[in-house]
């Protein structure tokens, strides 16, 4: 598989503080990337630096062969980010979230035509949330609320998707829903790269994984990735049993 994003040699410092130390990886096109850490791994910049929304200290990323700007200024990128990155008291309904991932293609004017109209209520289907279009949107569910994230990104037909930590905070049924619709997306010729702590549910969502701990320790198979020993490295955990026994 082609290389829809590719990551190298990125550096990410925040003050004094490294944030990402010399990150090299490529996400395949057609596919669910996991990306795995713990909380300050640098998932969160990296899916920053990928959006163009923070500069690396050195280093360079091309999704689709184009600069994160280039490739932001033409849609092809959509993100879905942390739910405490969103002020959810903000005045708009669950329509008019979606349709934001309508604005780059509506030109200077804005204005709504009827083919963003179709996008919108196709994305809306998609996500099951048909039903609450014209809801605020804080006050959806935790799994409601990512999904019309999701539906955004649906709407806006990004070729590239990110998702930071869509599982955090969602029921079983939003979650199945979602993994359903990344699946599909990626059979649909979608790059979609996908943090989440969730490691049970990895093996029926990603293709791949990459264990990120402010360099990448790992990308392969899902399996692999999952080894004892590897989630030790990512996480610190203590895997073996004071007696060896896991």
């Amino acid at each position: 598989m082609t290389a829809a994003i590719e990551v190298d040699g990125v550096t990410v410092r925040y003050g004094e503080a490294l944030a990402l130390d010399d990150v090299s990886l490529e996400v395949p096109t057609g596919a669910v990337t996991g990306l795995i850490g713990m909380n300050g791994s640098g998932k969160s910049t990296l899916f920053k630096a990928i959006t163009g929304m923070i500069r690396p200290e050195s280093g360079r990323i091309l999704l689709d062969g184009a600069s994160p700007a280039r490739a932001r200024r033409r849609g092809a990128v959509g993100y879905v980010p942390q739910s405490e990155a969103v002020d959810w008291s903000f005045p708009v309904c669950v329509r008019d979230v979606v349709m934001m991932g309508r604005f780059g293609r509506q030109g200077p004017t804005r204005r709504v035509r009827a083919c963003d109209r179709l996008a919108v209520d196709d994305a809306l289907e998609q996500v099951e949330l048909t039903a609450y279009a014209e809801r605020q949107i804080g006050q959806l569910s935790g799994g409601q609320k990512k999904r019309a994230f999701v539906a955004r990104a649906i709407a806006q037909d990004a070729r590239i998707m990110l998702l930071d930590e869509p599982f955090a905070g969602v029921d079983k049924r939003s979650e199945a829903t979602i993994v359903e619709l990344l699946r599909a997306l990626a059979d649909d010729g979608r790059t979609v790269l996908v943090s989440t702590h969730d490691l049970h549910a990895l093996p029926q969502l990603a293709d791949q994984a990459v264990l990120l701990l402010q360099k990448v320790l790992f990308h392969g198979k899902v399996d692999e990735a999952l080894a004892p020993e590897r989630l030790a490295l990512a996480f610190g955990l203590d895997v073996l049993g004071r007696d060896g026994v896991a």
